[in-house]
């Protein structure tokens, strides 16, 4: 068998010392080996026979002598499964005689030879991945960058009148982050955050406050001192949930992707932000922010939005509506309920969303195997759902005073 024949069947190799007290050669080794194990195990294992089909290689030796002694090593090529390695492994350690010698010969390993050659294969990926990454030139990244600049681009829509800049998920998104310009939000998009507007100047557009009554919102301004004016401008006209900054000193524009990711994981409440910062300390601001929240307050109470605590139901209303959701556990369905509690339709939980959106009648409960959130509560009060009950509730920050919210806990 030629040795590219052995090197592509060849799935172990094992390796033996062996030691001689006297002279040996290579040939006694040899056929010491196939001498001695003749016989000793079955016919399937016969290494005459197993070299003649092709299931084991050539033995290699390697022996010197050196003071009237031999020592070397013998490595024997198995395409055989690791049992039948392993036994033909151990039969080597029967031989006691090389030649006219004594002999021993001890198994010091057995080689997975395909381990290796995987290891060959990651570290060689891993060279041929170095000299890609090393012959992308300045000119190539520059090129790669126009490229995506101009996708980020092209990604980029307009809100309002104003026609501000805009993610694309803007219209639909129930959840908003406002930015300070353009620049901001393409550095946003390009780390995937589709979901921003931009006020584009320290004036804030009329169009963000009254979007940001309508979706939960994010105020992500610089960390300069023209973030904190457009932070304070924003508060007096808009309603903000959070309030996340960039670094000090840093603007959201040129903020690399974990960065962005850090600010936006470690928002806070407003309420929060205000009790721990100085930004509004000037006694003018301090008026001018209390009149512009009850004038806030004043819309609220007209758009029936305003931001209140959970109005306190009766316990046997509240009993009988955890009774009822029990019989909805596990099943991920729900239904619409009347004012009677008669059930009008049943509902798949996947399909909760647009099933209170499509209500045409005199709906007064929904109740379903689910979470409560924002915009479910929103839909609820746009069709005049009266009670919403479901196993827990998460970020609701804007709850209208029409719609109770029963939950489990």
């Amino acid at each position: 068998m030629g040795k590219g024949e052995e090197l592509t069947t060849t799935k172990y190799l094992i390796h033996a010392q062996i030691t001689a007290n006297g002279i040996v050669e290579k040939p006694d080794v040899v056929g010491a080996v196939f001498g001695q194990t003749e016989g000793l195990l079955s016919n399937d294992l016969d290494l005459r026979e197993l070299q003649r089909t092709g299931r084991i290689g050539r033995i290699q030796v390697n022996i010197h002598s050196n003071s009237g002694r031999a020592k070397g090593e013998i490595v024997i090529p198995s395409s055989l499964d690791r049992v039948e390695t392993a036994i033909l492994a151990a039969s080597l350690e029967t031989i006691n005689r090389v030649g006219p010698c004594e002999a021993e010969i001890q198994t010091t390993k057995v080689e997975d030879v395909r381990a290796v050659k995987r290891e060959q294969v990651v570290n060689r990926a891993k060279e041929i991945y170095k000299k890609m990454v090393e012959s992308v030139g300045p000119t190539s990244m520059r090129m790669i960058e126009e490229v995506r600049e101009a996708m980020r681009v092209h990604e980029i829509s307009e809100y309002g009148e104003d026609r501000l800049p805009a993610g694309p998920s803007i219209h639909t998104s129930d959840a908003i982050i406002v930015v300070e310009g353009r620049s901001d939000v393409l550095n946003l998009l390009k780390y995937g955050i589709k979901n921003t507007v931009a006020v584009e100047g320290v004036s804030v557009p009329r169009s963000i406050g009254e979007l940001s009554k309508k979706r939960t919102t994010t105020a992500f301004v610089d960390g300069d001192r023209g973030g904190e004016l457009i932070l304070k401008e924003l508060l007096q006209i808009g309603d903000v949930d959070y309030i996340t900054r960039a670094p000090k000193g840093k603007e959201v524009e040129d903020l690399e992707k974990d960065e962005v990711l850090i600010a936006l994981r470690d928002k806070v409440p407003t309420a929060q932000f205000l009790a721990t910062s100085n930004i509004l300390n000037d006694k003018k601001e301090n008026n001018h922010k209390s009149n512009g929240r009850n004038n806030k307050k004043q819309r609220y109470n007209n758009n029936r939005r305003q931001v209140v605590e959970e109005p306190v139901v009766e316990d046997d209303e509240v009993s009988l509506m955890k009774d009822m959701l029990k019989e909805f556990e596990g099943t991920g369905s729900g239904a619409i309920l009347d004012e009677a509690l008669n059930m009008a339709k049943e509902v798949e939980v996947e399909n909760i969303y647009e099933e209170i959106k499509n209500i045409d009648g005199t709906a007064d409960t929904v109740i379903f195997d689910g979470v409560i959130s924002q915009r479910l509560v929103d839909v609820a009060s746009q069709k005049g759902i009266k009670k919403l009950v479901a196993f827990k509730s998460v970020n609701i920050v804007k709850k209208p005073q029409d719609v109770k919210i029963i939950t489990i806990d």
